[in-house]
């Protein structure tokens, strides 16, 4: 068998229409921490310590077409772990009760007779997020 050429993530890019809005999120919805960022491009890099996001504010907001997860090629869902129940009851929380947020589905078991739980929601800007337990 072959060793895989890779080694897990590195990071993710997310372009957001409103860069303000997508670093408040991840810092006060998720307490993540801001880890540099490139004001020219501009960019934003936000991490919970395990993974790196870099959030990119694309050029002309106005004229974006929101993404369609059944029609595009690209990111469908960045998925989070969270450590168990209680930690997925407190991240849907605070994700429903952040500004410019949307709940798809609340936590519940991600297939019958599943000991993952999750839920789905989007961020402002409309990138759909899913948090799972470990």
């Amino acid at each position: 068998m072959t060793e895989p050429s890779t080694r897990g993530v590195h990071h993710v890019g997310l372009a957001v229409p409103d860069l303000d809005a997508a670093e408040r999120f991840f810092v006060d919805a998720l307490g993540w921490r801001v880890d540099g960022g490139v004001p020219s491009y501009p960019a934003v890099f936000v991490s919970d310590g395990a993974i790196l996001v870099t959030l990119w504010r694309i050029a002309d907001p106005e004229a974006a077409v929101p993404f369609d997860r059944r029609a595009n090629v690209g990111l469908h869902h960045l998925a989070l772990k969270v450590a168990d129940r209680a930690a997925l009851a407190a991240a849907y929380d605070r994700v429903r009760g952040h500004p410019g947020t949307t709940i798809e589905f609340a936590p519940g078991p991600m297939r019958k007779g599943s000991e993952t739980h999750h839920f789905i929601g989007t961020m402002p800007g409309g990138v759909r997020l899913e948090f799972a337990t470990a």
